[in-house]
């Protein structure tokens, strides 16, 4: 997965800008904490500004894109936390547990490292309402491989919430479903770059020759026109909150 984000990263802060509207809903979750830790913080997305941040990321490239800030960044994994029992207000993780190679340890990593709330945006693969599930078939195979059901994080951190992330239409952070209402950005190869799943699944020539066909002809439009008419949709995105 390092060498992956290696590739993947170039470029990757200026695809994936964190958004504001989901980055209230992680903050408000983080609280009043002080000291932060960013679990796989990547280029640094979602990261409270005024607060004391340490990021641990596997990727070198992506610690490279991180900007400027008093925050301090580690290379390193999530299953193996160079830190002491209990060093963190908070500790976060952002669309990132999917990558670990072990889920369980490193979710008993952060409680262990953690005062107060442990706080996970990540994504429901029992969810299947996305469209471009229709398209790539293969994307939810993935997820459902992935991403862990819901009911584990409890397993693994102690009682947690879990509340819905609606994405906007309009969102800036170019993750996965972030063009739910811009269809034809995904016919753009730039765009797809910055999304791992694309990476993982490989040749998607023939979803993206069945897009491209769909928005053309007026098929995709009669399917799904009436999203246009939403700000925001959910798209199983959960943020996940101990408590």
């Amino acid at each position: 997965m390092t060498a992956l984000y290696d590739t993947i990263g170039v470029d990757y802060a200026q695809l994936r800008k964190p958004d504001l509207r989901i980055a209230r809903q992680i903050h408000a979750a983080l609280g009043d904490a002080r000291t932060i830790l960013n679990v796989g913080a990547g280029s640094g997305s979602y990261e409270p500004e005024g607060r004391k941040l340490t990021a641990i990321e596997p990727s070198a490239e992506m610690i490279a894109q991180r900007q400027l800030s008093d925050a301090v960044a580690i290379q390193g994994n999530a299953e193996a936390l160079p830190f002491a029992k209990k060093s963190f207000d908070a500790s976060m993780a952002v669309l990132t547990i999917h990558h670990w190679s072990d889920q369980a340890k490193g979710c008993a990593e952060m409680r262990r490292v953690t005062r107060g709330p442990v706080v996970f945006l990540t994504f429901d693969a029992g969810h299947k309402g996305f469209w471009l599930f229709d398209y790539f078939p293969a994307l939810l195979t993935l997820d459902e491989a992935a991403m862990p059901p819901m009911d584990r994080y409890a397993d693994w951190l102690g009682e947690a919430v879990i509340d819905p992330v609606p994405i906007p239409h309009d969102c800036t952070d170019g993750f996965l479903a972030a063009y739910w209402r811009r269809p034809a950005a995904y016919l753009d190869e730039r765009i797809r770059r910055a999304m791992s799943s694309f990476w993982k699944i490989g040749d998607v020539s023939e979803g993206l020759a069945r897009l491209e066909s769909d928005l053309k002809d007026g098929t995709w439009h009669a399917r799904f026109g009436h999203l246009m008419k939403l700000d925001a949709l959910d798209c199983g995105y959960r943020l996940v909150r101990t408590v």
